[in-house]
This record gives structure tokens, sequence and C-alpha cells, in this order.
């Protein structure tokens, strides 16, 4: 039963870097899995011991992820066709949860901005008139 899950997928999710179902369902299994456990045990057990896999070093580092500088163009739409393909099959297919969190910090950043720039123009605008000359009067 445990063979259902790679040891891949579990070094990922004790990274903490599988999308959201693949989690649950992994704890789901860990929960009546015992051979499981014991498979999950083992390989913290490796990592803890300094033995590390090519897989595990790429995932861990990050390798495969955009910049945060890619991500803000591919949010804008300015990033290369090719570029703009693979973040999205990095976000959608792969389903990595930090860049997706990066997007989502990056989405928030923007919405504050333009939202304070809308209310610096706003409030310029109603004091416009408070700056211009009273014909002659004080």
């Amino acid at each position: 039963m445990s063979l259902k899950f790679s040891d891949q997928q579990l070094q990922a999710y004790l990274d903490e870097q599988l999308p959201t179902a693949g989690m649950s369902a992994l704890e789901q299994a860990l929960r009546v899995d015992a051979e499981l456990r014991d498979r999950l045990v083992l390989i913290a057990g490796q990592r803890e011991a300094g033995v590390h896999g090519l897989g595990e070093i790429w995932r861990r580092n990050q390798l495969s992820c955009p910049t945060r500088e890619q991500l803000g163009m591919y949010l804008l739409g300015a990033s290369e066709e090719g570029v703009q393909d693979y973040i999205e099959f990095h976000i959608r297919e792969v389903g990595c949860r930090l860049c997706d969190a990066n997007l989502e910090d990056l989405r928030q950043q923007r919405e504050q901005s333009s939202a304070a720039q809308s209310r610096r123009r706003r409030y310029f605008q109603t004091s416009a008139g408070l700056l211009r000359p009273q014909d002659g009067k004080n």
C-alpha cells in the first residue's frame, strides 16, 4: 500500500513542497499505513545522516523555481513566451507552493501600490481647488 507514494514524494512532503492535495492525501495515508510511516522515518533519518540524492538537492535549493523578478514579469505579461509557459507549467502542473505564495505576495503588493496611487490622485484632485488663486482675495 505504501508503494503508492515515491521516495521523491516523501522527500517533498518533508520539505512541505508537495501540492496541497498531495500533502493531504499523503497525510491521510500516513495515518493508516505503518509501512509508509516507516519509509518516511527512514528517509528523514537518511537526511539527518547527510545522505542526499540529486533530486532532493535540486528541490531543496529550488533550482527549477523562477526568480521573484521572473514571477513579477509573468504577472505583468512581460516575460518571453517560453518563460511565461514554463512558469504556468511550474505553478499549475508541478504545483510549486513556494512560487504560488511568491505570486500571491506580488499580486497583493501590486494591488496595494495601485490603491495607494489612487488615494494620492484623489487627495490631489480634492485639494487642487484650494491651491488656486482666489481672484485677489486673501
